[in-house]
């Protein structure tokens, strides 16, 4: 509810200063970290070991041109991959907490740790555009 409320801001297309996203941007953007953390999420649940491709968080934003999106599609958008992404965690065992991938710079992750590392996001970003 509270990206929700982001993107019913008067403000949402509005940069607070130059080089920081707008309401409407880091929305877009936690849109997709949803997407790919579901994604590598269920790369770590169905492979040993799995490789993590590359992400681009500023290329992303430039090519799903953020800046440009329609408010109320990406509200329905961020909801359901919020829902996706919160069923997968839900669906989770205890013995899977520990399977783990990493990304191609090397650094490991863990079901848990991935879990840890979305929820930082969300909240960040959240307080990014309420500040």
């Amino acid at each position: 509810s509270r990206w929700q409320h982001a993107l019913d801001r008067p403000d949402v297309r509005q940069r607070p200063e130059p080089g920081t996203w707008s309401p409407l941007e880091y929305t877009a953007h936690i849109h997709d970290v949803f997407v790919l953390f579901h994604h590598r999420l269920a790369l770590l649940l169905s492979q040993d070991d799995p490789v993590f491709e590359d992400w681009n968080q500023d290329a992303a934003a430039i090519e799903g041109r953020y800046a440009e999106l329609d408010p109320a599609d990406l509200a329905e958008r961020i909801t359901t991959a919020g829902e996706r992404i919160a069923l997968g965690f839900d669906a989770l065992t205890t013995d899977q907490l520990n399977r783990s991938g990493r990304r191609s710079d090397g650094v490991a992750f863990t079901v848990a740790g991935l879990g840890k590392y979305l929820l930082h996001e969300v909240v960040h970003h959240l307080h990014d555009i309420e500040a």
